[in-house]
């Protein structure tokens, strides 16, 4: 399989995770007050983050075993500024790590959890435009 394939290949492997964890986040909201907030926040930050490793894979730009938006957002070329502050990307960093597990940490509003599936929803639609042509399985048309 040529090098291009390969890394096409993956490309779509790390969306069809992240679509994975969006359907999650947005399924587990439906629970209305009882939803697990904690839960839709991680799925939401694990979209955000697969999807960023989709892109990093695109552009041929190694990155760490991490789950550090602001370190991958870091990796990325310069012409490429996705919308998310310093401040979303720490709090959605601490869902994938604090949150995840039982501990000190604030307990999540349903409201939080609406915003952090509105902010990866938004990151998708801004990645899945980047990626373009890459999302497209090999022998399919438009």
């Amino acid at each position: 399989m040529p090098k291009i394939e390969k890394i096409l290949e993956v490309v779509r492997g790390w969306v069809t995770k992240a679509e994975n964890d969006l359907k999650t986040a947005a399924l587990t909201l439906k629970g209305g007050k009882d939803a697990p907030t904690d839960t839709v926040c991680f799925h939401a930050q694990q979209c955000i983050e697969k999807y960023l490793k989709a892109l990093l894979t695109l552009k041929n730009i190694d990155f760490p075993k991490t789950h550090d938006i602001e370190k991958l957002l870091d990796l990325l070329p310069a012409n490429i500024d996705l919308p998310l502050s310093i401040k979303q990307q720490r709090q959605l960093t601490g869902y994938a790590t604090a949150a995840r597990y039982p501990g000190d940490y604030e307990e999540i509003s349903t409201a939080e959890a609406q915003q952090a599936l509105r902010i990866a929803r938004r990151i998708r639609k801004e990645i899945r435009s980047l990626l373009g042509e890459s999302l497209k399985k090999p022998g399919k048309s438009a």
